[in-house]
């Protein structure tokens, strides 16, 4: 019995194995992300006028970047969490042979929809940082004809 539920638990494993490396990506991005926010910190106080305009809307985007990126972070903690919780309730079912299908059913649902919204948030994190990365007009010369 207990090598079947080794295969069962084998499925959420995964899953859990797939959370963690989405969360190693939106970890390395936060650190980047951070460190842009303090070289903007630093222009703060450098600049003045338009450009000054410039660092303060760029220090409003990173600040979004920040909170949809930590959000994206705690809920696939929490979905990592239903994934242990299901495997879980799937090896007391059989130590205790009591029929807990349901359960673990339902957990593993919870930690799917869980790890949906954590994707979602890593899509608009990552759509914030391709707004904020979009090459300025001026620099595309879109008037001149270069062919």
């Amino acid at each position: 019995m207990i090598a079947h539920t080794i295969q069962a638990a084998l499925a959420p494993v995964f899953v859990l194995v797939a959370i963690g490396n989405i969360m190693n990506i939106l970890s390395t991005r936060l650190g980047r992300i951070v460190d842009r926010a303090r070289d903007l910190q630093k222009m703060y106080a450098q600049t003045t006028g338009a450009e000054h305009d410039l660092v303060v809307q760029e220090m409003r985007m990173v600040d979004r970047r920040i909170v949809l990126n930590n959000r994206a972070i705690r809920v696939l903690v929490m979905a990592g969490l239903a994934i242990g919780a299901t495997v879980a309730v799937l090896f007391v079912e059989d130590v205790a042979n009591y029929p807990l299908e349901r359960v673990a059913a339902s957990v593993f649902m919870i930690s799917v929809a869980l790890l949906m919204w954590g994707l979602t948030l890593f899509l608009q994190e990552t759509q914030a940082a391709t707004e904020q990365l979009r090459v300025p007009e001026d620099y595309l010369e879109s008037h001149r004809d270069l062919d």
